[in-house]
């Protein structure tokens, strides 16, 4: 490397010194200011032609890349830093391996294949990694502007339809007794309030009723009014009791009526059994409102507030938005979700929400002041630190730490490491970042950093070596010498699998295949890319991946 700096030296010394011969001797009195020593060395500089999606293949002349049949682009010569980027002087931070850069060293050695690992110097920039434009369209990389503005605290979760407890009625006698009658057949069914539920057959009702008739012979308002009180309470109505008093008669079966409007949730009693106090006859719940229980993560549970709006979407009925609010924020978390149990609460027309659905829930927590405010795709976690990669302008790039706050919905506060107006990358970040951390986009991204092409070194390794490959032929095309072919991995070649025209040699018979012909070739080095020197059919064999 040393010997080749020198030898640049030279030639740009020589060349400088040439033209100054050619040139007239200066005159007194104003005139043309001089260029610099670096600036002239430049125009004596030959431009190379690289591939924009493999940086490895240069070129003297304009071509086509014969890996992925892109046209070559022309280098450009970096004029910043003068002679500082041709100085021997430049400091050598390591040696990385021309194929891996996961690989470095700190001496100068050769890889497994006799080729030198490649210097990567230190440019002043530190962790900054330069791309050229071309890669940087290749790449795709996008970028933001941090900006003021208000987040709002918007909180996404899911949750699931519950009963209105406030609306919900348990059914159950207050003496022992058979149920005679279910005018309510099944659950689902749905009833109005003073709705006839079942009738009961129970000797303790029959007695009251019986006492209350013997009362009313005594004309005794004392004893009239504790019977009375007796019936009521053990579940005789009072349009019942004034019934009993007109017809003097007491009733074998007690129909019990419906307290409330609803739909019987659970009946749990057929006709001919046996019931006592404890049994659960049957539930009647008021579909009228729901609740919506839901589960907010402990890091948002600070924005959850009483009376808040909120939103729900169920997916049975897409475009449909129910709104409600915040009815009650329960007072622990959950020991094994670590959430934090919300309870909305949501008028429910013609019943659409049922019980026990899942729902996409919004709580919106309202907006903070002005914030630093970038895309949380820009973001780089790590487990230990959360890092962007900020645009320097130039084609230059560096890593930087910051420090989060609020994230709600695509965007993210940012506390602390960036300021407005700063331009951070939002799409191919990772890439660059990893180039960052290893210090190798001198060499493997950077188009002004590559003075040889890794396929040349490869074949130069040994004029021998064999490039063997298998492939689907797509299409002949005869009249440009050429085969378009759907071909395997190329391990010597480091090729993937991939859909590419091949041009094959004067006297290789092609008239014997067509399309869809799974075929193994060979191809032979020239000297702007790879020809098919042999093709042959191979029978009933895939293409391997």
């Amino acid at each position: 490397m040393n010997r080749l700096n020198a030898l640049l030296l030279i030639g740009i010394a020589v060349s400088i010194a040439a033209c100054t011969e050619n040139e007239p001797a200066s005159t007194t009195g104003p005139g043309p200011e001089k260029e610099s020593a670096a600036e002239h060395a430049v125009k004596h500089l030959d431009p190379k032609y690289v591939c924009p999606m493999h940086p490895q293949i240069i070129r003297d002349q304009p071509g086509n890349c014969p890996i992925c049949g892109m046209e070559l682009v022309e280098k450009k010569v970096e004029t910043q830093g003068g002679a500082d980027e041709t100085s021997a002087e430049r400091k050598i931070l390591y040696y990385r391996h021309p194929h891996k850069p996961t690989i470095t060293s700190d001496a100068p050695r050769k890889d497994e294949m006799g080729m030198d690992y490649i210097a990567i110097y230190d440019d002043g920039g530190g962790a900054d990694v330069k791309i050229s434009p071309a890669v940087v369209q290749n790449l795709g990389v996008r970028t933001a502007t941090i900006q003021l503005d208000k987040l709002w605290r918007r909180i996404d979760t899911v949750g699931y339809v519950d009963h209105d407890e406030t609306r919900v009625s348990h059914i159950h006698l207050r003496t022992d007794g058979w149920i005679e009658k279910l005018h309510v057949k099944s659950e689902g069914e749905h009833v109005k309030r003073g709705a006839p539920l079942f009738a009961v057959y129970s000797p303790a009702l029959v007695n009251a009723q019986e006492e209350y008739l013997e009362a009313l012979t005594t004309n005794s308002e004392s004893l009239i009014r504790a019977s009375r009180d007796r019936m009521k309470a053990l579940g005789i109505s009072s349009g019942q009791i004034n019934q009993l008093q007109k017809t003097r008669k007491a009733q074998q079966r007690i129909t019990v009526y419906a307290p409330q409007d609803g739909v019987v949730s659970a009946l749990m009693v057929r006709e001919g059994k046996y019931v006592k106090p404890a049994t659960d006859v049957m539930t009647l719940a008021d579909l009228s409102t729901v609740w919506i229980q839901a589960e907010v993560f402990e890091q948002q549970a600070d924005w959850v507030k009483s009376s808040q709006p909120a939103e729900v979407r169920l997916s049975y009925l897409p475009g449909k938005v129910w709104e409600g609010k915040v009815d009650y924020i329960y007072p622990q978390l959950d020991a094994k979700t670590r959430t934090l149990k919300v309870r909305l609460k949501f008028d429910n027309i013609n019943e659409a929400l049922k019980p026990n659905m899942y729902a996409d829930v919004t709580i919106f927590g309202g907006a903070t002041r002005e914030v630093l405010v970038i895309p949380r795709e820009a973001l780089i976690r790590t487990g230990q630190n959360t890092r962007v990669i900020i645009n320097k302008g130039e084609g230059r790039f560096a890593p930087r730490n910051i420090v989060v706050g609020v994230e709600s919905g695509d965007n993210v506060e940012v506390i602390a490491g960036l300021e407005q107006g700063d331009a951070v990358v939002t799409s191919g970040q990772f890439l660059i970042d990893s180039e960052a951390s290893l210090k190798a986009s001198l060499t493997r991204m950077s188009e002004t950093k590559t003075t040889t092409s890794s396929a040349d070194s490869k074949i130069g390794g040994g004029e021998d070596m064999v490039i063997e490959g298998m492939g689907t032929i797509k299409a002949l095309k005869p009249d440009e010498h050429k085969i378009n072919m759907e071909h395997g991995p190329i391990q010597s070649l480091g090729w993937p699998s991939m859909v590419m025209d091949f041009r094959y040699k004067h006297g290789v018979d092609i008239s014997r295949f067509k399309p869809g012909d799974h075929v193994s070739f060979t191809l032979e080095p020239v000297d702007d890319g790879y020809v098919i020197n042999s093709i042959d059919k191979m029978q009933h064999q895939e293409l391997p991946q």
